[in-house]
């Protein structure tokens, strides 16, 4: 590990109070032209006596916005502090966890995996369009079925076709001679570019797609595509769960990943985070934010610094190993759960290296599903899938529970 350490609390505490110093000091400092301030002194205290102690919460106090991308050039100078502390955060993803290589990536923190995975799409598209003068009609997202639903919402609102690749019932793995039709028929239709999204841990099975299945239909056919990877889920287990995957930035066709803090990372909602190659951030440049210090290149402007800070502290608190104890820990647990779900015969699809057993429908009695809240594929009927992620407060105790309750209601 070349960026990613564990840190004592006064060490974290330290470097988070240098950073803020760094930044500007609404409180303090005379500041007239930016239309942003402290948060409100009335309705939010920022005098006790524990922020000392609280380097998160006198960061959330202090407000920083952290418009634009750090990892590029210029940005704007009231919030550099912090800002550096974003851009090790990036680093730190980008070489240590996703292996790539170092000061080749663009990165920054974003309001969730959704609008990573459209900045993403709005990349990609506009990067075709530059390029290869390309129009909407010639571009299409293509993704599994079980992709997230931010694949067509990007196309609605970029006005671009999502293609929708089958699965295997069983595995959820693609199905080649799927993928491989829909492909010829796209470009039968007029396709030429394609933006391929593969799954590192769907949100409904917890399962990774093989990325190469997609490149070799793309090749097979001369195909100019980007890929993008959607770790929304995924990108804080899988990788270290599964240290010799290839889902990551070795792989020369994967050129930017979504990952989502506030899932496995619990960190406070809105902690989704985009990283992406050198070079591809230009073509989301709103040259139009000539106010901006540096323009705008993400698609939520204007962004909380202290989300972005709240990730670097978990990180840097855990450092890598402490990190791997914990999803071992639920790796542990989950498989306690698959263990109990065989002795008693019922089906389900798991990867050995997530933490999610989806459960065929039939197996699960409906006062189960209620009691334990359990998430059905569809809520519109015909439902064939439940599924139970094993988080940090999910213990053995309570997926004993489940198991009990379980055998009981089937009898």
């Amino acid at each position: 590990m070349k960026f990613w350490k564990k840190l004592s609390h006064p060490d974290i505490n330290k470097k988070i109070s240098r950073a803020l110093r760094e930044n500007v000091n609404f409180k303090n400092d005379t500041t007239l032209g930016i239309p942003a301030s402290k948060l409100d002194g009335e309705v939010f205290y920022d005098s006790a006596s524990f922020l000392k102690d609280a380097p998160i919460l006198r960061t959330f106090v202090q407000n920083p916005n952290h418009i634009g991308c750090h990892t590029l050039g210029e940005s704007e100078a009231f919030f550099a502090g912090t800002q550096a502390l974003e851009r090790e955060l990036i680093d730190l993803l980008a070489f240590d966890v996703l292996k790539g290589e170092d000061d080749a990536f663009d990165g920054y923190v974003a309001s969730g995996g959704t609008e990573a995975n459209i900045q993403a799409i709005w990349m990609y598209r506009n990067y075709f369009r530059r390029e290869y003068k390309a129009t909407h009609e010639e571009i299409a997202i293509i993704s599994s079925a079980d992709s997230h639903y931010s694949m067509p919402k990007a196309g609605n609102i970029l006005n671009l076709d999502w293609l929708e690749v089958p699965v295997e019932f069983k595995t959820r793995e693609i199905i080649e001679e799927g993928l491989d039709n829909i492909v010829s028929k796209a470009i039968e239709s007029g396709k030429k570019y394609f933006i391929v999204v593969a799954n590192m841990a769907t949100t409904m099975f917890g399962s990774v797609d093989d990325p190469d299945i997609y490149v070799d239909v793309m090749q097979k056919y001369n195909l100019d595509f980007k890929m993008h990877i959607d770790g929304a889920f995924g990108g804080f287990i899988y990788p270290i769960s599964n240290p010799s995957s290839t889902v990551n930035f070795r792989n020369p066709h994967i050129s930017s990943v979504t990952l989502d803090a506030h899932k496995m990372l619990q960190a406070p909602y809105g902690t989704g985070i985009f990283i992406a190659r050198k070079n591809l951030m230009k073509y989301v440049f709103t040259e139009e934010a000539q106010y901006v210090s540096g323009m705008d290149i993400t698609l939520s402007g204007s962004r909380s610094g202290a989300n972005a800070i709240a990730v670097w502290m978990i990180l840097f608190t855990y450092g890598p190993f402490g990190w791997l104890e914990k999803i071992n820990k639920l790796l542990y647990r989950t498989t306690w759960l698959t263990n109990q779900l065989d002795d008693m015969g019922i089906r389900y699809f798991r990867d050995e290296k997530m933490n999610i057993v989806t459960v065929e429908a039939e197996f699960i009695p409906v006062e189960v599903v209620k009691k334990y809240g359990l998430v059905p594929q569809t809520h519109s009927g015909n439902n064939k899938w439940y599924k139970v992620v094993v988080m940090d407060h999910v213990e053995l105790d309570d997926l004993e529970k489940f198991i009990v309750d379980l055998k009981s209601a089937r009898q």
